[in-house]
């Protein structure tokens, strides 16, 4: 009896540890979140990029971005709240937005377009993956010799 009651409590202790983890991995999770100011089509409609747009996250200006200019902020958890402060052109009025997405968890670094965000546009539009692409050189290594020189003459 002593010792099915003793492994009750283990079993019981290693299900506790178990769901604290799921939890966590949830709760805790770290996103990294793009905000770009940019022109986007979508379905033959054009959604331009604002003049000026001010985003604070917790009360902290992150980012002043321009036309085709792109913000950071990290974020723990799954929902990302940000204010924004939107003047949609050169001398209008300026308009504050508080917005809370809910981060997809499969992605890392996520990219949010604000035009389209702000234009109610489905979630797989304004939000997309964060991909660094990869420059290539332009530089010809055909006429470079063993020196790094180019060995044409």
């Amino acid at each position: 009896m002593k010792n099915r009651r003793a492994i009750i409590f283990r079993v019981g202790a290693i299900l506790l540890l178990l769901i604290i983890a799921a939890s966590m991995m949830v709760i805790g999770r770290g996103h990294t979140v793009y905000m770009d100011n940019k022109t986007i089509e979508y379905d033959g409609q054009t959604y331009n990029s604002f003049y000026k747009v001010d985003v604070y996250v917790d009360g902290e200006r992150v980012a002043k971005l321009r036309d085709k200019d792109r913000g950071m902020a990290t974020n723990i958890g799954q929902k990302f709240t940000m204010t924004l402060a939107i003047t949609r052109e050169k001398g209008g009025p300026e308009e504050t937005v508080e917005v809370t997405l809910n981060l997809p968890y499969n992605m890392d670094g996520i990219a949010i377009n604000l035009p389209a965000c702000m234009s109610g546009l489905p979630g797989d539009v304004c939000m997309s993956e964060f991909v660094i692409e990869p420059v290539e050189s332009e530089t010809s290594e055909e006429n470079v010799d063993e020196f790094g020189i180019d060995a044409e003459f």
